[in-house]
């Protein structure tokens, strides 16, 4: 499905950026970087990552999925990722007054760092649930429904803008990689599991799915 793939490569470019903000961070507790910079990562996280990606995966992807493929809104995959669209949009309003602001004491350099830390850890994070479970049993599921394709929508000039500016920075400030975060496929690596959501098969699965896995265990 192409709306799926262009979901993809658009989660390629936003974790790279992910990286470019940790290093930025990193530089501003050190006195380096430019401080005009945070509004350029603003503006790429805002309004690419947010008005134009997840807004995509909101009012087109998951959309679909419930109102075409007949899947849960109000719990489960689809309830858990919008819920995290907004916990990131409100890490991003902490973050704004700072990432850009002199940072003259040693809590607000550590309040900068606490937060770019969280926000990249929990979008790279949800980046692998939607690859992972979201993206390809969301497009199985909709299959079943004969909907094989969905619509996209071409970028804004200012999301274009902000795209643009989120190249700059990569060019500016390097992708940090962060051993220390925990990613992996499934959804067990998803921040929402065990809490906003139970798990694929406990959400989604029909009555015949589970059978069939009972099946196939008991033929194991």
């Amino acid at each position: 499905m192409q709306l799926i793939e262009d979901l993809q490569r658009e989660h390629e470019l936003i974790e790279q950026v992910l990286g470019s903000l940790r290093q930025f961070a990193e530089a501003r507790l050190d006195g380096r970087g430019d401080p005009a910079d945070g509004a350029r990562f603003m503006a790429f996280f805002r309004r690419y990552a947010g008005d134009f990606h997840h807004h995509k995966e909101e009012e087109i992807l998951f959309r679909a999925l419930v109102e075409r493929a007949e899947l849960p809104a109000e719990r489960g995959p689809i309830a858990a990722l919008t819920g995290e669209h907004r916990r990131l949009a409100d890490l991003l309003d902490a973050m704004e007054g700072l990432i850009g602001a002199p940072l003259a004491d040693a809590a607000g350099r550590q309040r900068l760092r606490a937060l770019a830390v969280d926000y990249s850890r929990s979008l790279w994070r949800h980046i692998d649930a939607e690859n992972s479970v979201l993206f390809p049993e969301g497009e199985e599921r909709l299959r079943r429904f004969h909907v094989r394709e969905l619509p996209s929508r071409p970028m804004t000039e200012a999301e274009a803008a902000a795209r643009e500016g989120g190249l700059a920075l990569l060019a500016s400030y390097p992708p940090l990689h962060d051993a220390e975060v925990h990613r992996g496929d499934g959804c067990v690596a998803c921040p929402s599991f065990g809490t906003a959501c139970e798990g694929l098969e406990y959400e989604w699965w029909t009555d015949l799915e589970w059978e069939d896995a009972e099946e196939r265990r008991g033929g194991d």
